[in-house]
């Protein structure tokens, strides 16, 4: 008796609606990044859910967020896409590899995406990335240009004739030293922000400057005080000394509160989240499509994760 290959019940296209969701916590901007209909995509994932028989999202204040299954489900999904994307590279013969020269506006992205990189050509993805780092004040203008097709992106609007496709979310803390009067608190709230100083990289862009002080201060408009230093050890050294409140993504802040010279507090309520996006040119868009499968799978993590 010859016996059939198990059928899954869930598609490529459900995992991928599924990673959108997820990755954006709404419907509204996963069906914006996957060029889809918001009632679409609802349908998709109710199909989805209904196939599996189990809940794969909450509605939360904070949008929609993965219950248990949906975490399970996510962690699986990026890992059979990327999976499959190699598979298919691999039955192909031999293409040639697509170059793609990229910049990130945000400077800490560089820290992690080389070694990212590396482990794609290792893994024998065909994507020959070259960095572009001259471009990282302004790498929306750099695509308009056309001096590169893509760029990964945090806070900045793209233009006509760009795409995007939404990856994965990192959460900025506030770090200070022990002995900082808002070290006390257990988390901060906008008005114990009012008067304090901001210690952060010399390198970030006006657009991210702006995106920060309406996420912590929302409509109010304080006088803002701040220190800008080139290296993120410096930052760190200065929140250490107590010139301040320091802003940096967990994942890079994380070695540094080894010792008990640093404290971490986060907003009051909600992480002060921000979403990366890759952005590209149209005429760009196979291989920016494909870097794009691939690092959603790859998001910076601190090391004890």
């Amino acid at each position: 008796m010859r016996i059939g290959l198990p059928r899954p019940r869930l598609e490529v296209r459900d995992l991928q609606v599924i990673l959108a969701v997820a990755r954006v916590g709404s419907t509204a901007r996963a069906a914006a990044s996957l060029h889809l209909t918001q009632s679409a995509v609802s349908r998709a994932l109710l199909l989805a859910e209904e196939r599996l028989g189990s809940r794969l999202f909450d509605r939360t204040p904070r949008g929609l967020v993965p219950t248990d299954a949906g975490k399970r489900l996510v962690a699986g999904a990026e890992q059979i896409l990327v999976g499959l994307l190699q598979l298919e590279q691999h039955a192909t013969e031999a293409p040639a590899p697509v170059k793609l020269r990229l910049a990130c506006e945000c400077y800490t992205a560089y820290r992690w995406l080389p070694s990212t990189l590396e482990q794609l050509r290792q893994r024998g993805v065909q994507l020959e990335v070259e960095l572009a780092i001259e471009h990282t004040a302004d790498p929306v203008g750099g695509m308009v240009e056309g001096a590169l097709d893509v760029a990964l992106l945090t806070t900045s609007s793209i233009r006509k004739g760009l795409e995007e496709a939404p990856l994965f979310e990192d959460e900025l803390i506030f770090l200070m030293a022990p002995d900082h009067p808002l070290a006390a608190k257990r988390q901060l709230r906008p008005d114990d922000l009012q008067d304090e100083r901001w210690i952060t990289l010399s390198q970030t862009p006006a657009e991210a400057s702006r995106w920060f002080i309406q996420q912590v201060y929302g409509r109010r408009r304080p006088r803002i005080s701040a220190i800008r230093y080139p290296l993120t050890e410096a930052v760190v050294d200065a929140a250490r000394a107590g010139q301040g409140i320091a802003v940096l993504s967990e994942w890079i802040a994380g070695p540094y509160l080894r010792d008990a010279d640093l404290v971490m507090r986060r907003l009051h309520q909600r992480p002060l989240l921000r979403h990366w996006r890759l952005a590209w040119r149209r005429e760009a868009a196979e291989g920016a499509q494909r870097l794009a499968t691939v690092l959603a799978g790859a998001p910076p993590r601190l090391a004890a994760r």
